[in-house]
């Protein structure tokens, strides 16, 4: 990355309804549809948080915000593991193989009374997001889908990839040389979470910007990948299970 990474917020986004076409969404908040806006270019990396994805796709159910249980029960529901619990938090594993708190369940920016869950599958909806983008634009971009994880034995959220489309997962550098000539035997870095969490400094969590372009990513990483195939460890090489 010799010129560096470019970081650009997508703002005027409204509030996203079931049903929103998400590529439109994007391409509603780009020059020319929208004055002043950003263009899309070629190569581009389009970052997109879970909760709109989650709105866009039906992801929302109702649940009683005054019955203690009922989150619970919920996070409960979308968990195929309980690890810890702690209070009212659960750290629990999902059908996607996340390991996070409540099951990934959003009680924040959605209405009173309702929740949002997790995309059913966000690498699939990394897939259509990029897919309407091409037939919009007639451009290749990358699309990541983020959502904010804690990190065991860390304070302090940030965000990561769980779903992607058109840009690397993990970049393998094993066998190849560090900066002294060594051959690295170990080093896997997951570029996607990466992405992620650097969109995020310009998205926020309190300022309504649901989604962000990553521009100046290595030609390299512009490849097929999947969050699922490639970050989610498997149980058999896990040392905690």
């Amino acid at each position: 990355m010799p010129d560096g990474i470019t970081l650009i917020p997508l703002t005027g986004i409204g509030e996203i309804e079931p049903g929103t076409d998400l590529a439109t969404m994007v391409v509603a908040a780009l020059t020319p549809a929208r004055a002043g806006g950003p263009e899309l270019r070629q190569g581009d990396v389009v970052v997109i948080t879970q909760k709109v994805v989650s709105k866009a796709e039906g992801r929302l159910v109702a649940i009683d915000p005054d019955d203690p249980g009922a989150k619970a029960a919920l996070v409960e529901g979308e968990s195929v593991r309980i690890l810890r619990r702690r209070g009212d938090l659960i750290i629990s594993e999902t059908r996607h193989g996340f390991i996070c708190a409540n099951a990934g369940i959003d009680l924040s920016n959605v209405a009173l009374g309702s929740a949002a869950l997790l995309p059913v599958d966000s690498d699939r909806s990394a897939r259509r997001i990029r897919a309407g983008l091409r037939a919009l634009l007639d451009v290749e971009v990358g699309v990541i889908i983020s959502d904010t994880f804690g990190r065991t034995w860390r304070r302090g959220v940030t965000d990561v990839a769980i779903g992607c489309a058109g840009v690397a997962a993990i970049v393998d550098l094993r066998g190849t040389p560090d900066a002294n000539g060594r051959e690295l035997v170990a080093t896997e870095v997951c570029v996607a979470d990466e992405l992620a969490s650097a969109a995020e400094l310009v998205m926020g969590k309190d300022r309504g910007i649901p989604a962000a372009i990553v521009r100046g990513v290595p030609e390299g990483w512009l490849r097929r990948s999947s969050v699922h195939a490639e970050i989610v460890r498997p149980a058999g090489e896990d040392l905690f299970r």
